[in-house]
């Protein structure tokens, strides 16, 4: 299959778009102002079910819908839209509204580094063991999800992270010893062709960095464009690199975005998951829980399943993050906890390598344990899987139970306590 993109500019082409009324493609053009849109041939084919598109899970998952902007802002872009407004207009507007949905989530920019007295725009040094790398030509995907935390990657040049310079990793590499994973992120480094992939891949071997041990790649690309593993015109090369860095020692982990267990009911992702893993790549799993995607106990069940049969490793449940679209997808942090036990407690041990329903906050991993009672009082039980600090791993803290709760910053700590157990600590990091 060849790959075809659709965003704003060609998505009324795609034959399918006559299923919908006229009203439905004016939301997706406004929606699609603000936030990004793209998809591609492959979802649009094989994975939505046009059937029944107002309710598919891919649908809501790649296509922009009304919901996802406060109605005030939806309006305001309607009407510049159709009263044909200036271009210079409709991009103060829709940056207005961009700037309101926290195009910062989590506090990225404190994660850069700086070394050698320069900022490391391309670089996010966050947890200790783990060093996060986004490489310019990796900085779009085959698709966009619209529940991506990253979506100002691909709207607001403000808020980018890219760099190309192989170079300034390894020296930042060799100069941190403690660092054992390198995560290729985006955007999807999946989109680059193979010849980028080998220009960095060969720098860190060529560094021979002893302490080097493992190289992610975060990728959405098994679900929405798995042909990128199998009949690209270089996937033979890429799977080639991968077998030459796993025979140099170092593990290479996909670390696949898997949001619902139909991305993986297709003959083409199949044949790239087995492709993958005969030459000797890991693939771990992860997914925020969303609603009117996923949030229900036997979907994740299901999903998890499915991945273990394939030889794929859950790893990751987590809780939307507070940007963009949040209003639409957000579940209560109780409701996150109940899909994760309710899922959990029907797969057998093989698929518990899963962890969450977990945070990524500013602070660091944030675990919803449960819900507890102590001393009378109803408390969430919240432990960090990571820690901007790893002394704080590992170390249960309670906030006060609040059935609204969607995101760590809604939570107060519980038992009469003023702050959280790490609060000090971590002020004065950002200071």
């Amino acid at each position: 299959m060849i790959y075809k993109p659709y965003s704003l500019h060609n998505f009324r082409q795609i034959p399918q778009m006559s299923f919908l009324t006229d009203e439905q493609k004016l939301e997706i053009e406004v929606v699609g102002t603000v936030l990004p849109f793209k998809t591609d041939n492959y979802v649009v084919d094989e994975l939505i079910d046009w059937s029944n598109f107002e309710k598919d899970p891919f649908f809501h998952l790649t296509f922009p819908q009304r919901e996802m902007l406060h109605e005030k802002d939806f309006s305001r872009i309607a009407s510049l839209l159709k009263t044909n407004a200036s271009k210079e207009l409709v991009k103060e507007e829709v940056n207005r509204i961009r700037l309101k949905l926290n195009p910062n989530p989590a506090g990225q920019e404190n994660n850069v580094p700086v070394f050698n007295g320069k900022r490391l725009n391309g670089i996010q040094h966050k947890y200790r063991e783990t060093m996060l790398f986004f490489p310019t030509q990796g900085q779009t995907c085959h698709a966009y999800c619209t529940f991506c935390f990253r979506w100002p990657q691909f709207a607001l040049n403000e808020f980018k992270f890219a760099m190309k310079e192989a170079d300034q990793m390894v020296e930042y590499l060799k100069a941190n010893p403690h660092i054992s994973d390198v995560l290729f992120t985006g955007g999807d480094p999946a989109v680059m062709k193979t010849r980028f992939f080998e220009s960095y891949f060969n720098a860190l071997l060529d560094a021979d960095i002893p302490h080097l041990k493992n190289i992610r790649i975060g990728t959405k690309s098994l679900a929405y464009w798995p042909y990128r593993y199998t009949t690209d015109p270089d996937a033979d090369d890429l799977l080639r690199l991968f077998e030459k860095v796993k025979k140099r020692g170092i593990n290479v982990a996909l670390m696949a975005h898997l949001n619902h267990p139909g991305e993986l009911k297709t003959k083409a992702v199949q044949e790239a998951v087995q492709r993958l893993l005969n030459a000797g790549v890991q693939i771990r799993s992860q997914s925020p829980v969303m609603r009117n995607i996923n949030d229900r106990a036997d979907i994740w069940a299901e999903n998890w399943k499915e991945q273990v049969r394939q030889g794929i490793v859950p790893y990751y449940m987590f809780v939307a993050r507070d940007t963009g679209a949040q209003d639409y997808f957000a579940v209560s942090l109780n409701r996150a906890w109940q899909i994760f036990r309710g899922a959990y407690n029907q797969v057998s041990g093989i698929c518990r390598t899963v962890k969450g329903p977990s945070m990524s906050c500013s602070p660091g991993k944030v675990q919803i344990v449960g819900v507890s009672e102590i001393k009378g009082q109803k408390v969430f039980v919240l432990n960090f899987l990571q820690g901007r600090d790893p002394s704080w791993v590992g170390k249960p803290f309670f906030a006060k139970f609040d059935p609204k709760a969607v995101w760590f910053d809604d939570l107060e700590p519980a038992l009469g306590e003023s702050g959280f157990f790490f609060e000090e600590a971590y002020l004065e990091m950002l200071a």
